[in-house]
């Protein structure tokens, strides 16, 4: 079985502390719909967080 994951949108913001619980409610809530919210610490500025929309 084969899964394939879809980026569906991609936004760098300005990272603030509480962002993965943001993340977490909406991975918790829309997880029926078959999308997947990441976060992960900007490469190149380490003040910036990239927010990700993938569709399962």
């Amino acid at each position: 079985m084969e899964s394939k994951i879809e980026v569906l949108s991609t936004v760098t913001i300005k990272n603030q502390p509480d962002l993965y619980k943001i993340v977490d409610v909406l991975n918790r809530t829309l997880k029926r719909e078959d999308l997947m919210f990441g976060l992960a610490l900007d490469a190149k500025d380490k003040d910036k967080a990239v927010f990700t929309i993938y569709r399962t």
